[in-house]
């Protein structure tokens, strides 16, 4: 900033002043005190060196920080571009509200007040929550945490006095559905510094009712025995849409619950992603029943796409002093800052923005719902509330050939290792399912979540994700086409998933190996068969071989997936076979597996075998090339060994001698002479190599079929236009001239084109038997003659 920017021109100039004077200073002091900072200043971050960084550089530092080197994924860059100016509102309030700190005590204290009080009307107006006050806060537990504590100070009268002591002779009880998010009981605990006793955790209906609801009967016998055995009944914290995980969409009896509350003399808190409809025209009584509740928590910020806006507790109570003591409200201005963001952002939205987000929200809800029930093999979790604004979906389907009754109770699974291995399963293939469709429509928004009793599911919850992402109508359209595509795949693979284990068992060489996490038809081994080796040579042979196997698999024209499993938690040395369609001919399938495996195998000891035999080759060579030498040296003589003498004695007396050498024949393993070579000047075929073993079901194929189809016999559009094609085919042949071969053509007149005879020219030719062979691979080892001889 310029100093003529400046309010007061007397102080620009002092600090004008002031500025060159401390530079006069720190020059005169630099040059005596560099040698003795030398060794100080090299260890200062880079960024603190010297006189500091200008604004820009600081900047672009932080720019490089945010997106890195790289460019910003597409997933990440679409959640920026929707933030909106909405969110830049939100955004400026953090600004703001450090720049409203400095202002004068009392000037803040009328700002932060006038700030605090309209968003906390404006809040308690849209959600129906009458003469209520509000709590924000940063984390979205700190606001139970905080009643948590003022219940303590209401309950405990001598609690601000005595401490822990008032708690050891009454000991409080705070009760949590078991459908809780993960964690929060304990984190309760710790801060309120309470033992893990005092937190009850209440079942949900397992007999009657919702399976995610809190069990109300159950609940009064807890209360009973607990105020029985002298504990204090504290607190109920109840779920109107569970927006955490796992998040089912479900909301609690609130009416029943505050009844029960009530006689009781016990707070009940309601959280839950629900609470938004309460802004809307239309509410359903299940909903309805929480704005009689004595505290709720809101997070707006992920329900109307605000970033870094607090999240708000709005709460009931008399006494003020209180609400002081738990930490609720602060008598400092600055914390009443918080709000600002939030009082930005609702003006500018205003109350037709707010309602219709969330009225949007409720509606890419509703339509996807509406869509998954005309769905065969698809079940939703979320049937008996059709306001809820979360959409929990699985796939499922029923086994023929299931043995246990469908009124089995829940625990039996634990028995039937069979039902137990189908949950898994299921839940693999759930997982595979949400990342796929996350994948493929990004803007949805949807993800993978555990319950406890539906295992994994699929969960679409537009409220937490809508307002950033931008869903519409037209991606929740297109999530339900990927979702019809989808399922054929996993029907496929779930039924064929056994006939491929009952396949690969009775196929010789492969090993089924078992793995419930892998989300595909299954996992193989090819089963190597050792000649007595140690386990570590048996064990990389192994992994040689299946290695090799999925490459060779991989390079196949299939429409099938070949992977070495997941990268923690697989198997080693295995072939993981992914998604199947319901044309894949299982039998070729493994049958290729096998016979691929076979050949790598017997082309792995081809080699070590060949290896052998070559060196035995070589020696046995060397042997005889010393034979010959000895042979050679006795049958010209002494005097043809002397330099001289010899040039003179081959001149009087050419010496001849026929040569000889030898030839290795590496498919048989033994030298041989190479006198019938020089003899027919051409070199023979030897022994002809083993065939390389393939599979026994290479079998015909129709046009654009690929490896590992069958025709489907129900696809009659496929098998009609199959046929025509084939019967086609067969009449161009029955057209074509017939090809004579050179030794048929004499005497008679020429028939077909010119292409065609020359073509039965070729085909003769290569037929004959004149054609040298080139099958056999030696290598020809000459006799080492004189210069003179050769």
């Amino acid at each position: 900033f310029s100093s003529s920017k400046m309010v007061d021109p007397t102080l620009a100039e002092m600090g004008k002043n002031l500025n060159e004077a401390m530079k006069m200073l720190e020059d005169n002091q630099r040059k005596e005190e560099e040698n003795e900072k030398r060794y100080t200043r090299k260890d200062i971050p880079g960024p603190l060196q010297g006189s500091g960084q200008d604004m820009v550089s600081i900047l672009q530092l932080v720019q490089n920080l945010m997106h890195g080197e790289e460019e910003e994924e597409s997933s990440q860059a679409y959640r920026l571009q929707n933030v909106g100016e909405q969110g830049h509102m939100a955004l400026l309030g953090h600004s703001l509200a450090a720049y409203i700190s400095v202002l004068d005590r009392e000037r803040l204290r009328k700002l932060t007040t006038r700030i605090l009080s309209d968003t906390t009307l404006w809040l308690c107006r849209l959600f129906r929550y009458e003469n209520g006050s509000a709590y924000y806060h940063e984390d979205d537990r700190e606001g139970l945490l905080k009643i948590c504590r003022l219940v303590i100070h209401t309950r405990y009268e001598d609690y601000t006095v005595e401490g822990f002591n008032v708690l050891y002779t009454k000991q409080p009880v705070i009760y949590i559905s078991s459908a809780a998010r993960m964690g929060l009981g304990q984190a309760l605990c710790n801060q309120l510094g309470l033992p893990l006793s005092c937190m009850c955790r209440v079942p949900c209906n397992t007999m009657f009712g919702s399976q995610h609801q809190m069990d109300v009967a159950l609940l009064d016998r807890l209360i009973k025995d607990d105020a029985e055995s002298g504990k204090l009944p504290l607190l109920l914290v109840a779920n109107a849409g569970k927006c955490w995980t796992p998040g089912a969409g479900h909301t609690d009896k609130l009416g029943r619950l505050k009844e029960l509350c009530e006689q009781y003399n016990m707070w009940l808190h309601v959280e839950g992603v629900n609470l938004a409809t309460l802004a809307l025209g239309y509410v359903s009584s299940s909903v309805l029943a929480a704005t009689k509740c004595d505290s709720m928590t809101l997070t707006l910020g992920s329900w109307l796409g605000l970033p870094a806006v607090p999240a708000v507790t709005l709460y009931r109570h008399e006494d003020p002093s209180l609400s002081l003591a738990a930490g609720l409200t602060s008598s400092q201005p600055v914390e009443k800052l918080r709000a600002l963001p939030l009082w930005l952002s609702l003006q500018y939205l205003g109350h037709d923005g707010i309602v219709e987000r969330i009225k949007h929200a409720s509606q890419l809800s509703q339509r996807l719902l509406e869509n998954l029930k005309n769905l065969d093999f698809i079940k939703t979790s979320v049937e008996d509330e059709l306001s809820s604004p979360v959409v929990v979906f699985k796939f499922f389907q029923e086994y023929a050939n299931r043995d246990q009754t469908p009124h089995a109770a829940p625990t039996s699974a634990l028995q039937h290792p069979r039902i137990s291995n189908e949950r898994h399963v299921y839940d693999t293939f759930n997982q595979w399912l949400g990342e796929q469709l996350a994948q493929l429509v990004p803007a949805s928004g949807v993800d993978v979540v555990e319950l406890e009793d539906e295992g994994t599911c699929v969960r679409f919850s537009p409220l937490m994700t809508s307002a950033v992402l931008g869903t519409e109508i037209q991606d929740v359209d297109q999530l339900v086409d990927c979702l019809k595509m989808k399922i054929p795949v996993l029907t496929s693979t779930l039924q064929l998933r056994e006939e491929f284990e009952q396949e690969v068992k009775r196929t010789v060489g492969l090993v089924y190996i078992e793995d419930l996490s892998w989300p595909g038809l299954g996992v193989v081994r090819y089963s190597y068969h050792s000649d007595g080796k140690n386990d570590d040579k048996q064990e990389k042979e192994l992994e040689k071989i299946n290695t090799e196997l999925l490459k060779k698999l991989n390079d196949l024209e299939s429409d099938l997936s070949f992977s070495l499993g997941p990268e923690f938690g697989g198997e080693k040395n295995c072939v993981y076979i992914g998604m199947v369609t319901e044309d894949l001919d299982v039998s070729e399938l493994v049958e290729t597996i096998a016979a691929t495996g076979r050949e790598i195998e017997e082309n792995s000891r081809l080699l070590e075998n060949m290896t052998e035999v070559v060196r035995k080759g070589i020696q046995e060579a060397q042997l005889q090339l010393q034979k010959a030498n000895e042979e050679r040296l006795l049958e010209e003589g002494l005097l043809r060994q002397i330099p001289v003498v010899s040039s003179v004695l081959n001149w009087f007396s050419p010496f001849q001698a026929s040569p000889k050498g030898r030839t290795f024949n590496l498919t048989a393993g033994s030298l041989e002479s190479t006198e019938s070579t020089y003899v027919s000047k051409a070199q023979g075929t030897g022994t002809t190599p083993p065939p390389t073993p393939t599979s026994s079901l290479a079998k015909q194929r129709l046009p654009g079929q690929k490896i590992f189809k069958r025709s489907l016999r129900s696809s009659d559009a496929f098998s009609e236009t199959s046929s025509v094609s084939h019967c086609d085919d067969l009449e161009k042949m029955e057209q074509r001239p017939p090809v004579l071969s050179p030794g048929h053509e004499q005497g008679r007149p020429e028939t077909g084109t010119k292409e065609q005879q020359q073509a039965a020219t070729l085909l003769a030719a290569t037929e004959s038997d004149t054609v040298p062979s080139d099958k056999s691979l030696s290598v020809c080892m000459q006799a080492e003659e004189q210069g003179s001889h050769r």
